[in-house]
Parts: C-alpha cells; structure tokens; sequence
C-alpha cells in the first residue's frame, strides 16, 4: 500500500495557511473554488488578507494626526503671495510635545507653559538649548508649572490634541507675525515659539520664564539667531 504524503505550499505573509489534499505523487493543485481538502476530509477555504490596504489606513491615520497637530494662525495674517510660513520640523515636534505635556499633566487645555515644556522636551533646538544654558530645565519648568497651575483632577482625560488657551494661540500668532514683519525666506523656528511665549506677559510660561532669570536681555540675545533652529560649527 503506497504511503500518503503531506505536502505544503510556500505561505507568504499575506496569505492564510493552506493545507492541501494528500497525494500518492507529492502534487497537487488548488480547486476552482479556492478551497483544499484537510486530511480528515475537511474543506478548508483560503483566505487573502489584505496587510497592504491596513497598512496604507494606518499610514494615512498618521498623516492626519500630525497634520492635525500643527501650529496654526488664526490672525488673518500672511506674506504677500497669500501663504503662510512654514514651519520647522523642530517647531512641530514642539509643539506636540507640548500638546502631550498638556495631556501628561491631565490639562483640558494647551497653555504656554505645556509649549515651553514641548521646547525642553524636543530638547535639539537652538531655542532649547539656550534654555539650558541659562538654567531652565525640563525638570524645573513641569515643577513650577504644578506649583503654579495645581494639579488636575486623577479621575480627568485630556483630549488627544487639547485645545490651545487665549494666550498660547496669542505666542503662537507671534511666532508667525514675527516672521512675517522681517521678510526673509525660511521657516518659524523654536525660537520664534518661544519668543512668543514671553511676549505673552502674565501667561504662566512667561511667568514660569521670569521666575527663572529668563529676561528682555536674554530675549534680545535670542533674537539674534531667531531664524535658525540649530547652529552648526564646522572647523
């Protein structure tokens, strides 16, 4: 009596697993159908996964997100071609950081002082690390920020992108004017964002700023490097 034999076809990632009828001459081949018979006589159906179609929805899902996050004017305000200017990738990631910071501390709103937290969080730019220079960390800022704003309800959910305050919306409308007014090409930076948070007078950021020896000088010393988010020296 002839042995019966178990063979398999190659299973790509996108396809279910297929077994196939057992055969005396180690071939076999697929019914019109689309469907094989099991060993114990079963009909099995193969069934194609589409991985391509969810991985293009995951894909355009985050696309939308981060479109969604980014920093935008509601001043009517714009160069004289009609567009906006953009921003730095250093800027956006600013920016969701702080939404993030906003959400960390249970916040139902984005404040100036979640943007200067989303500043020190990125941690690359040349905004931030000025920051540093001049004392004011991460660590600093969030403590300060508890002690000035309280702590928010354990039981409360952010939204995932809350909504800016009046003043933060204000810096960041800064940002964009300021820009603007010098006509030079380029994008709005960290610094510009930041700038923006201490124009904001008695908003918690500037406060926050204030409170740790940041000051017009040191504003006026920042201004200077306004349109560059990071200085590279080469020798």
């Amino acid at each position: 009596m002839a042995a019966h034999t178990l063979s398999a076809l190659h299973v790509s990632s996108s396809t279910s697993l297929i077994i196939q009828k057992p055969t005396k001459h180690h071939s076999s081949c697929l019914k019109p159908d689309n469907q094989v018979s099991s060993i114990f006589g079963q009909k099995l159906s193969i069934r194609i996964s589409n991985l391509n179609l969810s991985a293009s929805k995951r894909r355009s899902s985050t696309v939308a997100t981060v479109s969604f996050s980014l920093p935008t004017s509601k001043e009517k305000t714009a160069a004289p071609d009609g567009k906006l200017p953009k921003w730095s990738a250093r800027a956006i990631k600013s920016f969701a950081m702080g939404e993030l910071e906003a959400r960390k501390l249970k916040y139902p709103k984005t404040g100036t002082e979640a943007l200067l937290m989303g500043i020190l969080v990125e941690g690359t730019s040349l905004a931030a690390k000025f920051l540093r220079e001049n004392g004011i960390t991460l660590f600093k800022v969030r403590e300060a920020t508890v002690e000035l704003l309280g702590k928010a309800d354990m039981y409360f959910f952010s939204p995932e992108h809350p909504p800016l305050t009046e003043p933060a919306q204000k810096a960041v409308d800064w940002a964009i004017e300021e820009k603007l007014k010098s006509g030079e090409s380029g994008e709005v930076t960290t610094a510009h964002l930041l700038l923006g948070i201490w124009s904001q007078k008695e908003s918690a950021g500037q406060r926050i700023l204030a409170a740790h020896g940041f000051d017009d000088e040191k504003a006026m010393e920042l201004a200077k490097n306004m349109d560059k988010d990071i200085i590279r020296s080469f020798k």
